[in-house]
């Protein structure tokens, strides 16, 4: 590394404004940072506003005269000032915005600083300082921990502090001391230095100056690690957004929310009574056969889009995509009164999402789509598998009968087969079970590849 960069890199490591590093290839996570920044904004600038206000009041009622029209007019200043630091704040580093921030400091700086130009007050300016005009900074200071990074909160302290100590060490260098007072004021306290060196016009108190700004650094720096471990709980947050969302992705919302609530619920495996349904295209090898790529993708995806949000509707959860099809599960991770009621509600009402689909792309000139959907309900062994990377995993009898059901919709010419099983558990969960099986025809003994016994089944044309 040249002895250059290696500069620039010491340099940088002291620039307290530089922004922290975050990860903002994580959707949720810019999401989150510039949602914080654009609501703490509007908070800073809104309580800014009122706190300016009400100073006002508080400057009429300390100082009852048309000089303080001067403070009024720095008041509208700052005002003014925060409604263009909200308009120039965005996530990151933004050189304008730390512009403003500057300019906000200064105007309190030189407002209070500098001798109200409007009063014919005969003071010395070293009584200017007795005020205690210094306070107000930190109303500029909490307002700022609602918006900025900890790093520009610390540089605002800073900021603050050398511009308060240069402002009265130029002031003390220039005042002209009203000639006599501060012997007349050490005469009339003679034995009492300390009394004198308080009461003296002419006395810039360096010492209580020196507090001042140390005290405020003290409360910035205090300020600006609350604000990092804010931010990092903000990232943290965030993280737990996108752990949600990804969640989201595979089970129904209600299950997500009880998900997050709970100590790793999945990974104790265990059997369980849930309902399973397969839902494949029908002669989608056929379909794609010589279509553009690109189109066969979007059909995927519209198919795909559209079951699996029937399947959250019903409470199940995803599975796994299958290509031309997918496997969805009610019950899982956990079970409920109503599982087997929610798989044929969902069967049922992705036959009419298809046919609402298939309107669109005749009227678009598209071939139709055609699917068959296998439902079933029993036992079936769930839980986590895998060592580092972790997969909710369902296994059993009653997942490979539910497949077999799908495929013999093609021989039956049926949409929806279910077995007897799936029907009289969902009759015994709710009476509209009755009226989800309007339509469906029994078909005894049926024959399945790969199941020893014969299976009733009911089918739906």
């Amino acid at each position: 590394m040249s002895d250059t960069t290696a500069s620039q890199s010491r340099f940088q490591r002291f620039f307290v404004t530089t922004p922290d590093k975050f990860n903002l290839d994580n959707k949720y996570t810019e999401a989150a940072l510039e949602r914080h920044k654009r609501e703490g904004l509007e908070l800073a600038v809104r309580a800014r506003w009122i706190a300016m206000a009400l100073t006002g009041v508080l400057l009429v009622f300390l100082n009852p005269n048309w000089d303080v029209m001067w403070y009024h007019f720095i008041l509208l200043l700052l005002c003014g000032n925060g409604w263009l630091i909200r308009r120039a704040g965005r996530v990151g580093q933004s050189r304008i915005e730390l512009l403003l921030i500057f300019a906000d400091l200064l105007i309190m700086t030189l407002g209070m600083v500098v001798p109200n130009p409007f009063s014919d007050d005969v003071r010395p300016l070293a009584m200017q300082y007795r005020f205690d005009n210094f306070q107000y900074f930190f109303i500029i200071l909490a307002a700022g921990t609602l918006a900025y990074s900890w790093r520009t909160v610390i540089a605002m302290g800073s900021w603050t502090a050398l511009m308060w100590t240069a402002g009265w060490v130029v002031a003390w260098w220039v005042a002209t001391p009203i000639p006599g007072l501060s012997e007349k004021v050490a005469a009339s306290l003679q034995g009492y230095p300390a009394v004198a060196e308080l009461l003296d016009p002419n006395s810039f108190m360096v010492p209580m100056r020196v507090q001042e700004v140390i005290v405020f650094m003290m409360v910035a720096v205090t300020l600006g690690v609350s604000m990092r471990r804010l931010n990092r709980l903000l990232i943290s947050n965030a993280g737990l957004e996108r752990e949600r969302a990804n969640l989201s992705r595979y089970f129904s919302p209600n299950v997500v929310e009880e998900l997050s609530q709970n100590d790793e619920p999945l990974k104790q495996v265990r059997k369980e009574n849930i309902a399973v349904l397969f839902i494949d295209i029908v002669g989608f090898t056929k379909f794609a056969a010589g279509r553009d790529p690109y189109e066969v993708i979007e059909v995927l995806r519209g198919f795909h889009a559209r079951m699996e949000a029937e399947v959250f509707h019903h409470h199940g959860t995803l599975d796994k995509y299958l290509g031309d099809g997918l496997m969805a599960t009610f019950g899982t991770p956990v079970p409920t009164p109503l599982d087997a009621v929610n798989a044929l509600s969902c069967a049922r009402s992705m036959a009419d999402i298809i046919d609402r689909w298939n309107l669109e792309r005749r009227r678009a000139g598209e071939p139709e789509i055609q699917v068959g959907i296998g439902v079933h309900y029993g036992p079936v062994v769930l839980g986590d598998i895998g060592a580092n990377r972790l997969e909710f995993a369902v296994i059993g009898d009653a997942v490979n009968l539910a497949a077999k059901l799908e495929a013999m919709t093609r021989k039956m010419g049926a949409r929806i087969v279910i077995s007897d099983a799936l029907r009289e558990k969902a009759l015994s969960e709710a009476s509209t079970a009755a009226d989800l099986m309007n339509g469906f025809q029994r078909h005894d003994a049926q024959a399945v590849g790969g199941v020893e016994r014969p299976v009733d089944i009911w089918a739906l044309r």
